[in-house]
């Protein structure tokens, strides 16, 4: 749920929670831009696995000179042919998979993806907008350039195909593509802060208040991630409300006016509980991991 405010690309995000966030759509120009370098790395890859393997049979199988190439070069074009669809899907699912929810390309021009309803950015959301991205891209391109192209109304279907999905981010105010439409996902831009350099927000309160690892097991990075924007924003109906909800869920009570410090040193408890986790390799990405 969104609403609109001055800025042409700001947005107000209401979360699941009832929170009102605020974060900027990403443009047009900026997505180009990382689809283009994610492209670029996309390709070098595939170049340089090419050479490391023409490195291998040429080098070490010798497949120049012997008569028992067909083997070893059938594993070699199994090898590629698995290569190439790994970097075509697992490259944006990988990325977007993490704990970012951003390819190389996205992170280097300060973009990510997350779910437009404010929740969990979900495997099935990331799958969905990747698929489609054949349909939007990759399909026409094959059509337009491959053995469809070669008939003049194959390839004038392709280029208009081909026209209509990429000037669809143009139609819409949120810049949104075919695959974000369907997976319920935009493109925003990324918050500097990451959770292990998150900055302090709040005075330490550890002596006022100490949670045991069963009351900071409830929640995860995601809501670690609330947490902090609400604390940024200072708004004192926010904050009750979050205060509200943490209290309930770890069975405590609160006096009025001691929100903010309440979550401050909360907040602190739970980023040391995460980090600590991420360090002998549990990760949790939210309340329902």
């Amino acid at each position: 749920m969104t609403r609109g405010e001055p800025g042409k690309r700001d947005r107000m995000l209401v979360t699941p929670e009832g929170l009102a966030l605020p974060l900027t759509v990403g443009s047009r120009g900026n997505r180009a831009g990382a689809l283009l370098l994610d492209l670029t790395f996309i390709v070098i890859g595939v170049i340089v696995f090419f050479v490391v393997l023409g490195a291998i049979g040429f080098g070490v199988f010798d497949l120049a000179n012997t008569t028992n190439a067909n083997p070893v070069l059938e594993l070699i074009i199994v090898l590629i042919i698995l290569f190439m669809f790994l970097a075509r899907y697992g490259y944006f699912l990988w990325f977007e998979l993490g704990p970012r929810g951003a390819t190389p390309g996205k992170r280097l021009l300060g973009l990510r993806v997350a779910a437009r309803d404010g929740g969990r950015l979900t495997a099935e959301m990331v799958i969905a907008r990747n698929l489609v991205r054949d349909v939007e891209v990759f399909l026409p391109l094959f059509f337009l350039f491959g053995g469809g192209g070669q008939g003049g109304i194959a390839g004038l279907a392709a280029f208009f195909w081909l026209a209509v999905f990429v000037t669809f981010p143009f139609f819409n105010k949120d810049a949104l593509r075919a695959g974000d439409l369907v997976a319920g996902t935009w493109v925003v831009e990324a918050q500097s802060a990451k959770l292990k350099e998150a900055m302090s927000l709040a005075p330490d309160r550890s002596t006022d208040y100490r949670f045991g690892a069963e009351e900071l097991s409830v929640y995860g990075e995601h809501e670690l991630q609330v947490l902090e924007k609400v604390l940024r924003q200072n708004q004192p109906e926010a904050l009750r409300d979050v205060a509200d909800a943490i209290t309930a869920k770890i069975g405590w009570q609160l006096g009025r006016g001691d929100e903010r410090e309440f979550l401050g040193a909360f907040y602190a408890a739970l980023r040391g509980h995460l980090e600590s986790g991420m360090r002998f390799g549990k990760r949790k990405r939210d309340k329902h991991s």
